[in-house]
C-alpha cells in the first residue's frame, strides 16, 4: 500500500468518525433541552478545554447556543443528521473503492467547502475555515486516488 493510500485511508477514517459524531449530534440534539447544551458548553467544553471563560475563543463557543437556548433547533438537527448520514454513506463506498462514488465524493465535499466557507463569511466562525480546509484536503486525496484506480483499471483487462 502506497504512502498515499495509506493518507487516503486514514483521511477516510477521519471523515468516518466526523460523520458518525455529527449522527450522532444530531440525534442528541434532538433529544437535549437547549438550555442543557448551552451550559454543558458554558460549564465544560468553554471553561476547561478552551483556557479562560473570559476569553474569545470560549465566549465564541458560548454564544453560538444561543440559538439552541432560544428554541429552533431544527436546522442544526436536519444538518447534522443529514451531513453525518452522507459522509458515512460516501466513507463506505470509497473505502470499498467502488468507482462511481468517487465524482458524487468530489461535488458533495465542493459543496460542504462552499458552504462552510460561505457560512464563515456569514456567521464569523472560527471552526468553519479549519473544517473546510481539511475537507479541501480530503477532496484532493480523493480525486488523486480516483484518477489512480481508473488508471489500473484501464490497465487490467
Amino acid at each position: 500500500m502506497s504512502r498515499t493510500e495509506r493518507l487516503f485511508r486514514i483521511a477516510l477514517v477521519v471523515k468516518g468518525v466526523d460523520g458518525a459524531a455529527e449522527l450522532l449530534g444530531a440525534l442528541l440534539l434532538a433529544v437535549v433541552s437547549g438550555a442543557t447544551v448551552h451550559r454543558l458548553v458554558a460549564e465544560v467544553l468553554a471553561r476547561d478545554l478552551l483556557g479562560d471563560p473570559d476569553g474569545s475563543l470560549a465566549r465564541h463557543f458560548v454564544a453560538g447556543t444561543s440559538e439552541f437556548v432560544s428554541g429552533d433547533r431544527t436546522f442544526a438537527v436536519l444538518y447534522l443528521a443529514l451531513h453525518g448520514v452522507v459522509k458515512l454513506a460516501l466513507v463506505v463506498a470509497l473505502l470499498r473503492k467502488w468507482l462511481p462514488a468517487y465524482p458524487v465524493a468530489v461535488l458533495v465535499l465542493g459543496a460542504f467547502v462552499v458552504y462552510e466557507i460561505l457560512r464563515a463569511v456569514h456567521t464569523g466562525s472560527i471552526v468553519l475555515p479549519f473544517l473546510a480546509a481539511l475537507d479541501v484536503a480530503i477532496l484532493v486525496l480523493v480525486i488523486r486516488e480516483y484518477v489512480t484506480l481508473r488508471r489500473e483499471r484501464q490497465r487490467t483487462p
